[in-house]
């Protein structure tokens, strides 16, 4: 069964929205985005939680005493990693678990063999750190996560991922039926594809949680 993570939430109302309609997972972030929040306002979201749905904290190149403190802080069940973040700097998180994240570029050429086999080494490297995922994100230019745009998600026939998948990058109500089928992940990570003008739209969470759901029953 494939879970669901709606991530960049930094509303009271998008807290009401998760209340309702009850993804596995909520994600905040907490390093430079345009959906970054700060430790007391993420505070006073948790807060509000539906104490069923998980908490995802995200990073990127922070402090290791900023992450940890924050994750001890916000009681955070899973801490997703976007940087540089190496061995040594998980293992000092423990006990919390981790997704580490890998960017792919939204314009990679199946037929390039060299990029196949970076994307390869960088992933059986995550696979060897104890971690609980790899998150799949997108690469635009090199901005990843936040930009609306998908990769080619038959490339992930060509990678050996022996740890949890968590997929990323450009999913919304139109693609998420064919992205489940390609990739078969543990979750699907959504924010630009369920938001309206950079708000979090009801409507559209709505949508792509019951379009997961039925895809599925159908499994």
């Amino acid at each position: 069964m494939t879970l669901v993570k709606v991530c960049g939430i930094r509303r009271i109302e998008d807290i009401e929205f998760l209340n309702e309609l009850k993804p596995e997972y909520a994600g905040f972030v907490f390093c430079k985005s345009k959906r970054q929040i700060n430790l007391e306002l993420g505070a006073q979201l948790i807060e509000k939680l539906d104490k069923n749905i998980k908490r995802v904290g995200v990073f990127q190149n922070n402090s290791l005493e900023e992450v940890k403190n924050t994750a001890e802080v916000l009681k955070l069940d899973v801490i997703q990693l976007h940087g540089i973040e190496d061995e040594n700097y998980i293992k000092k998180l423990f006990p919390f678990k981790i997704w580490k994240s890998i960017s792919i570029d939204v314009y990679h050429d199946l037929k390039d063999d060299v990029k196949i086999k970076f994307y390869e080494d960088e992933i059986n490297k995550i696979c060897q750190y104890d971690v609980e995922a790899v998150l799949i994100d997108s690469d635009v230019k090199g901005s990843s996560g936040g930009t609306g745009m998908s990769f080619n998600w038959k490339l992930m026939n060509n990678l050996n991922i022996t740890k949890k998948i968590v997929l990323a990058g450009g999913l919304n109500f139109y693609n998420i039926t064919q992205a489940i089928k390609i990739v078969k992940p543990y979750v699907v990570d959504v924010s630009s594809g369920v938001e309206e003008n950079g708000i979090k739209s009801f409507e559209k969470i709505k949508q792509f949680i019951n379009k997961v759901k039925k895809d599925n029953m159908r499994k």
